[in-house]
């Protein structure tokens, strides 16, 4: 900039972001920056113009003298408001244009040597001819655009100075802030009307574009709506004369669809219904989008399409016994219901309900017993499902309303017969949308599903012949009325040997092919897969089993990538104990149990079997008894009968008469964390407290469960094969039952049951006898037990 401060005036200077201001020009301004505050205070203190100068770049807050325009215009303040925030209002009217030609940075405001900028002025015949021009141009621009008042246009008539004429005429047009300044910048009068007549002429082509394309969309509306008049006056005259109208093609189109649909009698009357109403409609209304949506899945449901069934026995069980290893009970309910199909055709498909422990393959049953059937499989997740919309789909009155996940899924499939599995029903939740649990009674009762009912389609779909599996882990958080549906199929852990067989016959080889090994390379030795069941999981199922051998594979295939290996060896028990590291279990948990005051008992969980240590200590005091570990109510209450059993009997044990009067007794159940409840603990209870009070300690590797009454008598429990498998995971050898659950261990594996002595007990005297063979009773007490003993069953003595 050039420096003629003798010819120039030191004005304060206000900085102004995407804002031209002209001369003769007024407007408000938001004043913000707290210097520009202060150069407005400046410029009402000082009485002199206040100087308007736009930014290059709006995002700059404090700009220097490169971020401002050459050209700007001296300002008087007409009026100033102080807002609350600190900002004030200024209403400014242009004065002359100016040019700056210093900044100065003042302490808390910014001033310029501005030198006025005079203009050269037009006049004659192309001054009045430029005038017209331009004036023709603004009123046609105020009548296409419609954003400037019809009054500005005859105040401007009244404007005989070319230069002001010009002026106000840029300030009423909507332009960039490069264009409203270079306006500003040119000083030629003539020049300045000429380039706005251009730039008029440019914006008033674009405007007649824009109204063009206006009335066009309209036109397309109004038309529209006319074809649909005159469409519902050609449907009325056909009516009339009593002839059919074809309509549109889509609308042949999707009556010849419904044509080829085989549907039951009272959904073809329910499509015919919609579709006339389908046709009524105007192509264009949203309703119509609705109906069409409502006629495809009408369409595409299949209403008697099905799968053929492979009634094959032979198949089916060689199928069922290469996906699976055990599972004697599912694959035999499996081929019962072939067999059943074989002879009856009418035969309704069963409702399966596959209850145990994670990790057993229950989900990936279902997709055998599919292939074994040779139908088609489609699995559906209801864990945190809470809404009944899910079920039963959402009514076509809400946007975007669709069918249930049944219906959802039998139209995939694309048969009606499909085996749909219904994962975690256990897991299903409920809240104030609806009870999901509810709307599957209807899908999971053969006596309902034949004409389930879904809020979207609103017509029957049968379900009878679908042939469903559900699976749950725990079978008591089944709501009753769908457990009562179902026929409940219980899948107990795995043995060693069938995890065993299951390694080396399934986990194995997918294990090697994920890790892009072959069976060349590595070989699993029986003892390798023994050390990772024993030593690395503890688990009714094999998930982490599988786990733990794809963590081998991984680190094998590590070995081979590095080391270029082409043959790996041999994976025994030393080494899956170095790629695996620390072992996680200990070899028998069963080893430190046969302590004073400890006794073994026998859980049932959701994740299977597992021995419960039961730990009693005796101190002086008062006769309290205390029970911890986060006991039930049930638990509590078989400890006080197993309590009021020794008071009783006490004399005939061998124990102090008297000891509940000068000792507390503390009974605590290790694992605090955990819940425990229920009343097979009673007997474990009373061998652990009689062994605290004969400071004896129980037979090593024994296990006991029962339920025990005050008199003594010891009552059946459940979960016997559970619990067993879970003692014999442990290392129990000896394992207690009442004798009513003798007729359970039918279902314990065979090489179970040759591996443990099983003791069968009625009353709580023979569970001492068997946990204390060396106790000592009294006379009396000899003499009423020698007439009955404990019955002992063992296959093989280890």
């Amino acid at each position: 900039m050039t420096h003629r401060e003798e010819q120039a005036d030191r004005l304060p200077l206000l900085p102004l972001k995407e804002v031209v201001i002209f001369p003769r020009m007024v407007t408000p301004l938001l004043v913000g920056r707290p210097s520009s505050v202060s150069a407005v205070e400046e410029a009402l203190s000082s009485e002199r113009p206040l100087f308007l100068c736009a930014q290059r770049d709006a995002s700059v807050e404090s700009p220097s003298a490169d971020d401002l325009y050459d050209i700007g215009v001296a300002a008087s303040i007409l009026q100033t408001l102080r807002m609350p925030d600190g900002t004030m209002k200024v209403v400014v009217e242009g004065l002359a244009r100016g040019e700056v030609l210093d900044v100065l940075f003042d302490q808390d405001h910014i001033e310029a040597m501005v030198r006025q900028v005079s203009c050269a002025a037009v006049v004659g015949e192309k001054a009045t001819a430029l005038h017209r021009t331009v004036l023709a141009q603004f009123e046609e621009y105020v009548r296409l655009g419609q954003r400037v008042a019809p009054e500005i246009v005859a105040s401007l008539r009244s404007v005989s100075e070319p230069g002001d004429f010009a002026d106000l005429i840029c300030a009423y047009l909507s332009l960039s802030l490069e264009e409203r300044q270079l306006l500003l910048s040119i000083t030629d009068e003539e020049e300045r009307l000429e380039q706005i007549a251009s730039i008029l002429m440019r914006e008033n082509e674009m405007l007649e574009l824009e109204r063009r394309v206006r009335d066009r969309v309209r036109d397309q509306m109004d038309r529209s709506q006319r074809d649909h008049f005159l469409h519902e006056q050609l449907r009325a005259i056909h009516q009339e004369l009593g002839t059919r109208d074809e309509g549109p093609d889509e609308f042949a189109e999707m009556r010849e669809l419904l044509d080829k649909t085989k549907m039951p009698k009272e959904v073809r009357e329910k499509a015919e219904r919609e579709m006339a109403r389908y046709e009524r409609m105007p192509p264009l209304s949203p309703e119509s989008t609705v109906v069409r949506t409502y006629l495809e899945w009408l369409v595409d449901m299949p209403w008697n399409k099905r799968s053929r069934d492979s009634l094959n026995i032979e198949e089916a069980r060689k199928i069922l016994d290469e996906d699976h290893y055990g599972l004697p009970k599912v694959k035999e309910r499996i081929l019962e219901f072939l067999a059943v199909r074989k002879l009856s055709k009418s035969t309704k498909g069963p409702v399966l309900c596959l209850v145990g422990p994670p990790g057993v393959g229950k989900t990936s049953l279902g997709k055998s017993i599919a292939r074994a059937m040779g139908r088609k499989f489609v699995r559906v997740s209801l864990g945190g499902v809470r809404d009944e919309a899910e079920i039963r789909g959402h009514r076509r009155t809400y946007v975007g309303a669709l069918p249930g996940r049944i219906i959802q899924n039998v139209k995939r499939v694309g048969v009606r017969n499909p085996v749909f599995m219904l994962d975690e029903i256990d897991k299903l939740s409920m809240d104030y949308r609806g009870d999901p649990s509810s709307a599957l009674l209807e899908v999971l009762d053969p006596e309902q599903n034949n004409a389930f009912s879904d809020h979207y389609l609103e017509v029957d779909f049968n379900l009878a012949e679908v042939f469903f599996i559900t699976t749950a882990n725990n079978e008591y958080d089944i709501p009753h009325a769908l457990h009562d549906r179902m026929e409940v199929v219980r899948i107990s852990g795995y043995t060693s040997f069938e995890k065993q067989r299951i390694a080396q016959g399934f986990l194995v080889p997918k294990q090697l092919k994920e890790a892009g090994l072959s069976e060349e390379q590595v070989k699993f030795e029986p003892s390798g897969i023994d050390r990772i069941i024993q030593r690395y999981t503890r688990e009714a199922g094999v998930r982490e089993l599988e786990r733990q051998i794809a963590r081998v594979c991984r680190k094998v295939a590590r070995q081979v990538v590095e080391e270029s290996a082409a043959h790996c060896g041999v994976i025994d028990a030393e080494v899956v104990s170095k790629l695996l590291g620390p072992e996680e279990y200990p070899e028998n948990r069963a080893e430190a149990m046969a302590m004073v005051g400890v006794a073994v008992g026998l859980a049932w969980t959701w994740a299977g079997g597992d021995i419960l240590s039961i730990e009693t200590s005796i101190s002086r005091g008062k006769g309290e008894i205390t029970l911890t570990g986060q006991l039930g109510d049930v638990m509590k209450e078989s400890a006080q009968a197993a309590f009021t059993y020794l008071r009783t009997h006490a004399a005939e044990l061998g124990i102090p008469a008297r000891f509940n009067q000068t000792n507390d007794i503390h009974v605590h159940i290790p694992e605090g964390a955990i819940p425990k409840d229920g009343p097979s603990a009673g007997t474990a209870l009373a061998v652990s407290m009689l062994s605290a009070l004969k400071k004896k300690a129980p037979e090593p590797f024994f296990a006991v469960t029962g339920e025990v009454t005050l008199r003594g008598r010891v009552l059946q429990v459940g979960g016997i094969k559970e619990k067993v498998l879970g003692a014999h995971r442990a290392g129990i050898r000896t394992v207690v039952l009442p004798k009513e659950n003798e007729k359970d261990l039918v279902e314990v594996p065979e090489e179970v049951r040759d591996d443990l002595a099983f003791v069968f007990v009625e009353n709580i005297d023979e569970v001492f006898k068997a946990a204390f063979p060396t106790l000592k009773k009294s006379s009396a007490t000899r003499k009423k037990s020698a007439a009955k003993k404990p019955s002992t069953s063992r296959t093989a003595q280890k």
